[in-house]
C-alpha cells in the first residue's frame, strides 16, 4: 500500500482537493495497463467494494483532464472516450476495428517526419495519430476480410 500511496502522491493534480471518489478514480487509472472508459473505471471502483456514480466519474475525469493528470483518447468508430493516467510519455495506439482491442505502439510514426508547410514560421507542438487495422486474433479468425 505504501508504494501505491507514493505513486498517488506523485500523480495527484496540484491544487486539487482530495476526495474519496477522486482518489479511487486515480487509483484505478494508476493500476490500468491500457486506457479505460468511464464505465470501466466505475465498474473497477464497484468491484473494489465502493459505490460509484457514472456521472461523478465523468466529472472527475474531465477535471483530471483539465488539470493535465489524465489524457482523454477518442477512438474512431467508438463513441466512448477512453482515459489514461498522463505518465508524460509520448504514446500512440493501434486499434483493432473488429474487437476494439487497443495495442500500444512502441514508436512514433512522426518521429522523423518534418511537415512541409507554406508558413515556414509554424512550430509544431504536438500531433494525434490514429492507426486502425486487425489484431492478430481477429486476422486469424478471418474477420479482416469482412
Amino acid at each position: 500500500m505504501e508504494g501505491a500511496l507514493m505513486a498517488e502522491e506523485k500523480n495527484w493534480p496540484e491544487g486539487l482537493k482530495r476526495t474519496g471518489p477522486r482518489e479511487r478514480v486515480l487509483e484505478v487509472l494508476e493500476s490500468a495497463d491500457q486506457p479505460l472508459s468511464a464505465s470501466q473505471i466505475s465498474k473497477h471502483i464497484e468491484d473494489g467494494g465502493n459505490s460509484s456514480w457514472i456521472s461523478t466519474v465523468y466529472r472527475i475525469l474531465e477535471l483530471f483532464v483539465k488539470k493535465g493528470a489524465v489524457t482523454k483518447i477518442n477512438v474512431m468508430g467508438n463513441e466512448v472516450a477512453l482515459y489514461e493516467l498522463n505518465r508524460f510519455r509520448h504514446k500512440h495506439y493501434a486499434v483493432c476495428v473488429s474487437c476494439k482491442k487497443i495495442i500500444p505502439m512502441s514508436n512514433c510514426p512522426m518521429e522523423k517526419f518534418m511537415p512541409d508547410l507554406e508558413d515556414g514560421e509554424f512550430h509544431v507542438l504536438g500531433h494525434n495519430i490514429e492507426v486502425y487495422g486487425y489484431c492478430g486474433a481477429c486476422a486469424k479468425q478471418g474477420k479482416s476480410e469482412d
